[in-house]
């Protein structure tokens, strides 16, 4: 499932080719995504309209129109959007065909249709935090040591548990998870409420290198995620995977991802 780093490079993939790009049609499939396409919706307030701002939070993107609307989309396990050329044959398990006046269009692909888009009337999103259940976003300010000893109390919670609960911290899933425990040195079974204000400090370092690291590399190529122009992450990649990517991609290596029964370091 794509994370919050494979979110943010699809994202910043996708800025310079969508924002400012207007809409000119709006195709869908027949098939149900997790929830019904919501294809009035999308028509009504998407087709002849421009995209004006393109964000994340957590693993969700929110395009925002001109006029005040916004469409939501979370990838579920295998979704993927993309940019191409409107004469591009289509692919198996496309579900969603947005075209540009641009001559570009993005397609949302999904081979197991657990992604969904929602779509928010005019004014809507500034009014109505969809949001407002997600925890802090680990790249910001508010996501600090003092804040996670906080949430977790003397509770006994795995500390992997934790810091993959979305209300707690936004975006984060088993593969960086267990990344930023190692890297902290400290076991993902341990409980939470044990950890000390220096420990947790550790994971809010360890979590913003992980990640900026991932994001950096293009995210995770593990199972089926690529980025908006349809290649895959880096990061956990072989060594031996090409590092000409118009960015230093270096030869990350996932320490824990399928090794979870290696030991992990003493904390």
């Amino acid at each position: 499932m794509p994370e919050l780093p494979e979110v943010e490079v699809i994202r910043q993939g996708l800025l310079s080719r969508v924002v400012g790009g207007k809409i000119t049609a709006i195709a869908c499939s027949d098939q149900k995504l997790r929830f019904p396409i919501p294809r009035a919706e999308l028509a009504r307030w998407f087709k002849n309209s421009r995209i004006v701002a393109l964000q994340r939070r957590g693993k969700y993107l929110i395009f925002q129109a001109d006029n005040d609307a916004a469409m939501i989309v979370h990838l579920g396990m295998t979704g993927k959007l993309g940019i191409f050329q409107a004469a591009a044959p289509p692919a198996l398990h496309d579900h969603l065909v947005f075209t540009f006046a641009s001559g570009l269009q993005m397609r949302y692909n999904d081979t197991r249709r657990f992604g969904f888009v929602r779509v928010l009337p005019p004014g809507r999103y500034g009014s109505d935090d969809p949001f407002k259940n997600l925890g802090v976003e680990p790249l910001t300010d508010d996501f600090s040591g003092a804040y996670l000893q906080k949430m977790a109390g003397r509770r006994l919670q795995p500390v992997k548990n934790f810091l993959m609960d979305n209300r707690m911290v936004a975006g984060i899933g088993n593969i960086y998870a267990n990344e930023i425990l190692f890297y902290a040195a400290i076991h993902p079974a341990t409980a939470i409420g044990s950890l000390t204000l220096p420990m947790w400090e550790r994971v809010v370092e360890k979590t913003r290198e992980v990640l900026a690291r991932a994001i950096a590399s293009g995210g995770s190529s593990i199972s089926d995620f690529v980025d908006s122009a349809g290649r895959k992450g880096y990061f956990g990649a072989p060594s031996s995977a090409p590092a000409a990517r118009n960015r230093v991609i270096g030869s990350e290596k996932l320490k824990i991802y399928h090794r979870e029964h290696r030991a992990h370091r003493d904390n």
